[in-house]
């Protein structure tokens, strides 16, 4: 019998994190985060299937599959590292991940950004000691016996607590009724929380309500934010980049808007061929933007076993799954992977947050040019956003606005 294991990746406001190892060299760490990217452009292809907004944390997902990665062996631990990108031999891997924790979990100025781990095990459940301390020691995650073969509800609403608790009261109820068993034997959670204020916010006496185009022929009334001003930017032809710092500047939001109305997929489909890095780096300063961005707030949830799946971790969802690395025998398969995630954009900056769980169950340079015309930013139609740690080019946050309405 395989018994049900469940993680959870939430965005959070607490400091356990901060006791992950940072010993882990530099180019390491560079590696891990460009894999991680990888990830994330690979993720947002397969939901972006699905119509409408979309928003996700990439930085979570694979912080919390990185902790069952360390458990995982054989068929399921290749298909896993396959799909994650994960490159680095897992005793670099994780000291690399744990590194990137710790860096996110420093004290910042002008910015919130906070990330923490916990386990939640079966009071009498046995573990690997070596998993543990993987656990423990690269990813700073506390370790909490509850009981779930008795009271998995009251299990339930303890780890939904700490969820709501640690995303600042923005994730709430992540774990639905009967998700939790008596078969449940671990939880894991990952949680990631940020906000931000504007290093140049916008008056928001200057906005008013105007057409965002959903389309060619049909189009929504929502606030519109205006400002103008120097930003990084950059025209990639068919569509246009630019960069928004917050206070500190060490995250920004890039916001990558087709020319056209009806541009996004073809930009999607670019920024689906690994293109976005690329994109980045091109960005420049200019004097003047004249910029129009709508305010958004949008929750979104997914279950995204079917998505990892067809991406080629199929057998972490079946009987056949083998986690050996925790308990020292094949007893784990994934029976659901839930992933929610909230942002807020406004005049004064943004607030973010995310979580996911894992439910296993019971089965068998520039040129100068004088005086250029300002340019003109108008993000009235669909446009994808990436919320970047500009420190180590991590992409903690993902999406696209298709409809600020919704």
């Amino acid at each position: 019998m395989k018994a049900l294991l469940t993680l959870l990746f939430p965005l959070l406001a607490v400091q356990s994190a901060q006791s992950a190892s940072p010993s882990s060299p530099p180019t390491d760490q560079a590696e891990a985060v460009t894999d991680s990217n990888a990830f994330a452009v690979d993720l947002y292809a397969q939901l972006a299937k699905q119509p409408g907004n979309l928003f996700f944390s990439p930085e979570s997902i694979s912080t919390v599959f990185g902790m069952a990665y360390a458990g995982a062996r054989g068929e399921t631990s290749t298909e896993m590292a396959h799909v994650l990108h994960f490159t680095l031999p897992e005793d670099r891997l994780h000291p690399a991940m744990g590194a990137l924790l710790a860096e996110m979990n420093a004290q910042h100025d002008g910015y919130e950004l906070h990330v923490a781990d916990a386990l939640w095990a079966q009071q009498d459940a046995n573990f690997e000691e070596s998993y543990l301390r993987i656990v423990e020691s690269d990813y700073g995650a506390g370790f909490h016996r509850v009981n779930f073969r008795i009271s998995p509800e009251s299990a339930r609403a303890t780890i939904n607590a700490w969820i709501d608790k640690q995303t600042n009261d923005r994730i709430k109820d992540l774990i639905g009724p009967g998700v939790l068993n008596s078969a449940t034997r671990l939880v894991l959670t990952n949680a990631i929380y940020f906000k931000g204020t504007w290093q140049d916010r916008f008056d928001s006496q200057a906005t008013q309500k105007e057409e965002f185009h959903l389309s060619a022929t049909q189009w929504v009334m929502t606030p519109m934010m205006h400002r103008s001003g120097g930003y990084s930017y950059y025209d990639g032809g068919t569509f246009q980049a630019l960069e928004l710092p917050y206070q500190g500047d060490e995250i920004s939001m890039v916001v990558l808007l087709p020319k056209e109305t009806g541009g996004l997929a073809a930009l999607e489909q670019s920024f689906a061929s690994g293109m976005a890095a690329g994109w980045i780096q091109k960005l420049e300063p200019v004097d003047k933007v004249i910029l129009t961005l709508p305010r958004f707030t949008m929750t979104q949830q997914f279950e995204l076993s079917s998505a990892l799946s067809a991406m080629g971790m199929a057998q972490a969802f079946t009987g056949a799954a083998d986690f050996s690395g925790m308990t020292g025998k094949p007893e784990f398969s994934i029976s659901a992977a839930i992933h929610k995630a909230y942002i807020d954009v406004n005049e004064e900056g943004t607030e973010a947050a995310a979580a996911t769980s894992i439910v296993m169950r019971a089965t068998a340079m520039r040129r100068e040019v004088p005086e250029p015309p300002p340019i003109v930013f108008r993000a009235d139609h669909p446009f994808l956003f990436i919320l970047l740690d500009t420190k180590s080019g991590s992409m903690l946050f993902l999406g696209r606005v298709a409809d600020p309405t919704k």
